[in-house]
C-alpha cells in the first residue's frame, strides 16, 4: 500500500473517531475495543489514533483558528476534517498533501460534497498562518464542567499547569518485572522504579516485549501496589483488577492473587497479559460487592471519573459532562465499605482512583475512617522511593497530579491511600 493511500485511510479513521467521540460522546478506548481502526495496518491504526489524539489536546486551538473563517458551523464530519487538517498544517505537514487530502475526503461523501471548496479555502488560508499563529494561542482549557470544580480544589495555577501537561501528552511508562534486565534504548529510570520511553514507536516490537518481562503502566498507576507491598504467599485480592497491571505487580511480588473484575471482556486482556509474563492468578469475572473471603491484603482500584488521565486520554473531557460523577462516589463508598470486610484483622486494604476529584479520593477515605473504629491510615506505607512529602495528604493519603514531574513529563492524577485493620 502506497504512503500517500496509507496517509489518506488513516485520516478517515481519525475523523470517524473524532465523530462518534465529539458527536456521540463515546470514549476512544470503547472505540477501539469496538474494533473501530481493527480493518487498517499497523502502521494505519497508530497514525489515525496519534491525529485523533493530537487533535482532541489542541481541539479549541484549532476551533479559534477556524472560526475566524467559518460564518456558520459546517456538519461535524466536515469540521473534524478541517479540525484534523489544521492540527496537521500547524505541526508542520505539507500544506498541498493536507489540503488536497482533506479536500477528497470531503468528497468521498455525497452529504459533503458541496463542501470541498470550504474545506480547500479555509485550510489554505490556515496553512498561510502556520504554526506561529498556533503557538501564539493559549494552551487549551479542560470543560467547565471538570475546570471548575478543580480550580475549586486545587486553584487556578496548579490547574494551568494541569492544562498544560495535558496538553503535552503522556511520554510511556513500563513496568519491569522484578530483577528483569529491560534493555530499551532511551529508556529512563524514574525514582519510583518505572521505566519512561519518550518515542517508544511500536510498543510490540520493542525488547522484553514478546518475553513478557515487562508490561505498559503509567508511573502513578503503578504505585498503589508498591505501597501494598505485597509479600511472598500473602492472599491478596485485586478488586476491579482489568487490564490488570497492578495483579501482574502483585504476582510477580510472589503474593497469591485474586483478581476479580466485573467485565468479563476486560479480563481477556487481563489474562492476555498475565500469559505474556508468565505470571498467576487467579481470575474471577463477577460483582466487588458480592465477594466474599477474607484476605491479608486487598488492592481496591475504583471505578472513578478517570479525570486524572486526560494526558493520555484527551477524549474524556469531551466526551463526557460529569452527570455520571455522582452515582460514582455513591459506588466507591459501598465497594470501600464491602472491601473492607473482606480484610483479615491485623491487614490492610490499598484504595485508590485515577481521579483529580476530591470526592473520589481524599473525602472517601475521610469518611471511611470516621465510620471504621478498626480503620486507620497507615502514613508510613507511603514513604516508598519518589514520593515527595508535600504529596502526602492531611488524611493520611498520597495525592498525585499531572503537573508533577513537569521536567520529566508529568504523571496520571491519582489518590492512594493504605488503610490497615486493627488486629
Amino acid at each position: 500500500m502506497s504512503d500517500s493511500k496509507t496517509t489518506s485511510d488513516a485520516r478517515v479513521s481519525a475523523i470517524r473517531l473524532l465523530d462518534q467521540i465529539l458527536g456521540e460522546h463515546r470514549l476512544m478506548s470503547d472505540l477501539l475495543v469496538a474494533g473501530i481502526l481493527d480493518p487498517l495496518e499497523p502502521a494505519e491504526r497508530a497514525r489515525a489514533n496519534r491525529l485523533a489524539l493530537d487533535t482532541l489536546r489542541g481541539l479549541e486551538r484549532a476551533d479559534r483558528m477556524l472560526a475566524k473563517y467559518l460564518r456558520k458551523p459546517p456538519p461535524l464530519t466536515v469540521k473534524n476534517a478541517l479540525r484534523v487538517g489544521t492540527v496537521e498544517l500547524c505541526a508542520g505537514e505539507a500544506a498541498h498533501g493536507v489540503v488536497n487530502a482533506m479536500v477528497n475526503i470531503v468528497g468521498e461523501d455525497r452529504k459533503f460534497t458541496g463542501f470541498k471548496g470550504l474545506v480547500n479555502a479555509v485550510l489554505r488560508k490556515i496553512a498561510a498562518q502556520g504554526p506561529e499563529a498556533w503557538n501564539a494561542l493559549r494552551v487549551p482549557r479542560l470543560p467547565d464542567w471538570l475546570r471548575d470544580p478543580l480550580t475549586e480544589a486545587w486553584g487556578a495555577s496548579a490547574i494551568s499547569a494541569m492544562e498544560a501537561a495535558h496538553f503535552a501528552g503522556a511520554p510511556l511508562d513500563i513496568t519491569p518485572k522484578p530483577g528483569a534486565a529491560v534493555a530499551i534504548p532511551g529508556a529512563e529510570p524514574l525514582p519510583t522504579g518505572s521505566l519512561r520511553l519518550s518515542n517508544p514507536g511500536q510498543i510490540t516490537t520493542l525488547p522484553g516485549y514478546a518475553s513478557g518481562e515487562w508490561w505498559v503502566q503509567d508511573a502513578a498507576a503503578a504505585m498503589p501496589a508498591r505501597i501494598l507491598d505485597p509479600k511472598p504467599g500473602e492472599k491478596v485480592l485485586d478488586l476491579c483488577a482489568a487490564p490488570g497491571g497492578k495483579t501482574m505487580q502483585l504476582a510477580a511480588a510472589g503474593a497469591e492473587v485474586t483478581a476479580l473484575d466485573l467485565s468479563a471482556q476486560r479480563l481477556k486482556r487481563l489474562e492476555q497479559n498475565l500469559l505474556r509474563t508468565g505470571l498467576k492468578a487467579k481470575v474471577i469475572t463477577g460483582d466487588a460487592l458480592d465477594h466474599t473471603g477474607l484476605y491479608d491484603a486487598v488492592l481496591l482500584d475504583a471505578p472513578c471519573s478517570a479525570t486524572g488521565t486526560v494526558r493520555r486520554h484527551p477524549d474524556l473531557p469531551h466526551a463526557r459532562d460529569g452527570a455520571e460523577i455522582g452515582a460514582l462516589i455513591d459506588l466507591q463508598a459501598r465497594l470501600l465499605a464491602h472491601a473492607w470486610t473482606l480484610v483479615r484483622p491485623g491487614g490492610r486494604l490499598v484504595y485508590c482512583t485515577c481521579s483529580l476529584l476530591p470526592d473520589e479520593g481524599e473525602v472517601q477515605v475521610d469518611q471511611a475512617l470516621a465510620a471504621h473504629p478498626d480503620m486507620r491510615a497507615d502514613r508510613t506505607a507511603l514513604g516508598r522511593p519518589g514520593i515527595h512529602p508535600q504529596w502526602l495528604t492531611e488524611e493520611g493519603g498520597l495525592r498525585l497530579r499531572p503537573d508533577y514531574w513537569p521536567e520529566r513529563g508529568g504523571m496520571d492524577g491519582f489518590y492512594i491511600a493504605c488503610l490497615r485493620k486493627s488486629g
